[in-house]
């Protein structure tokens, strides 16, 4: 064999790796965003009215889900990390600190979205979708508990890269969802149509079911046991919840940014009428299903680029990147040629309102646009949470996401009354500057990593 062939072949073993962690990581995440579709389609069937409550009340539960997300993240590339150098036990403490964090973060997103109507009302959400969208979120305040219990299971079990659990909770979920919430949004079985609160009822008691039944597979699989997860009981420790929520915070910030440039961007369409609100939740919903491929890519490449630094691994570290960066580009090519290929029939599954389909097949053609910016941003962002580092790429996301972003799409949109396509102008050079941003930070950390011993770097770090 010629020394040429084994850059392809280490290159081809690392793809091959990563699509295994990463294939249950989309896998999990798809079947999360099926439940919003479930509930965006059960809306749409049922009038644009509960349509547009839903679309508008599901911004605000994102902002809750992101910044559960974000802070929990810490949890993968420390897992891995420790479980790259060995050191399982200690994985399984950080875990036990996680679900304490987990309680915090519960009882504080529930008194937020039960506060939550001022800022429908602060972005002119439309009055006739307002108590419907309030309703919806009393309901999903419930979940908030289990959401983040849930994803602190979640990425611990990733992060000890076993990705699969998280995609057989999706499933479980997405089950119960869509008989339970055609009961109770339609009215059905003798119970009576709740509309948008039957939404929110039902996808809360699914979070619950996903969260109890998650802890109890960890308490009972064999695959955790050398992490030792239930051990014993441990009150908070402050070391050790500080040193997550110093990794978490900035993930989580950086999270809520983008984040929340898209929830900002849909109560703007919210605020533009209900057929604007309607278009942009199909078209971003749609979206949303796309990224899910990127988001797992990057989680893998997290799991792949932390257990390279717990083994003091440089080289492992540059190939674990290559191999995201070949995945993210072939997927999100095949993103967007589906996007410009076949929005109308895409858009026919969601509604039979001609007006609303017009807008949405419009806005899908703009999501082409930016699914390489997109994709390259969430892997970009994985690569770099796998190294730990967490405050350069929040401030990249600040300046690209808010700076450009919605500063862009408000002036396009909003003050020269381009309506939703100006909003989503704003979408696609946001997301272009944070990829061009990120890539610049993980070429620099990559370079800085290159031959040097792990441990140096974080020595010079410290």
């Amino acid at each position: 064999m010629s020394f040429a062939a084994l850059p392809t072949r280490r290159l081809r073993g690392e793809v091959i790796a990563t699509l295994l962690l990463a294939l249950p990581i989309v896998g999990g995440q798809l079947l999360s965003v099926a439940m919003n579709v479930a509930d965006t389609l059960l809306a749409g069937h049922l009038s644009t009215r509960v349509l547009a409550a839903v679309a508008m009340g599901y911004q605000i539960w994102v902002l809750a889900l992101l910044a559960v997300l974000g802070l929990m993240l810490a949890l993968t590339p420390t897992v891995a990390q420790l479980d790259g150098a060995g050191r399982r036990a200690e994985a399984g403490a950080v875990f036990r600190q996680a679900l304490w964090l987990a309680v915090l973060l519960g009882v504080v997103l529930f008194a937020g979205m039960r506060a939550s109507q001022p800022l429908l009302v602060a972005f002119g959400v439309d009055a006739e979708i307002v108590p419907e969208a309030i309703a919806f979120l009393d309901a999903m305040s419930w979940g908030t508990f289990p959401l983040a219990i849930f994803f602190a299971c979640r990425y611990f079990s990733e992060g000890l890269s076993l990705t699969k659990p998280a995609m057989y909770f999706g499933i479980l979920g997405l089950a119960v969802l869509v008989p339970l919430a055609w009961v109770l949004m339609y009215g059905r079985l003798g119970v009576p149509a709740m509309g948008a609160r039957g939404a929110g009822i039902a996808h809360a008691t699914v979070l619950w079911l996903q969260a109890i039944g998650f802890l109890i597979y960890i308490a009972r699989r064999h695959h955790f046991r050398a992490a030792q997860p239930f051990a014993r009981f441990d009150w908070p420790d402050v070391p050790t919840l500080t040193a997550l929520l110093g990794i978490g915070l900035p993930m989580g910030v950086a999270i809520l940014m983008e984040g929340g440039l898209f929830v900002s961007t849909a109560l703007l369409a919210g605020s533009l009428g209900t057929i604007s609100a309607a278009a942009h939740q199909i078209a971003i919903n749609v979206a949303s299903i796309a990224f899910m491929l990127p988001l797992g890519i990057g989680m893998a490449t997290t799991v792949r680029i932390g257990n390279a630094v717990g083994r003091e691994d440089p080289e492992g570290i540059a190939w674990a990147a290559r191999a995201g960066i070949a995945i993210t580009l072939a997927t999100q090519a095949v993103s967007a040629a589906l996007l410009l290929g076949v929005p109308a029939l895409i858009v026919a599954a969601y509604t039979r309102d001609a007006e609303v389909a017009s807008l949405a097949i419009g806005l899908l053609l703009l999501a082409a646009i930016f699914q390489l910016a997109d994709g390259f941003q969430a892997f970009f962002n994985g690569a770099l949470r796998g190294l730990k580092d967490t405050f350069i790429p929040m401030v990249i996301t600040i300046v690209a996401y808010w700076g450009v972003g919605f500063g862009l799409g408000w002036w396009l949109g909003i003050a020269r009354g381009g309506g939703v396509r100006g909003l989503w102008i704003g979408l696609i050079a946001g997301l272009t500057v944070a990829a061009l941003g990120l890539g610049w930070r993980l070429a620099t950390q990559l370079r800085r990593r290159a031959g040097v011993p792990t441990r140096l770097v974080a020595a010079q770090e410290a």
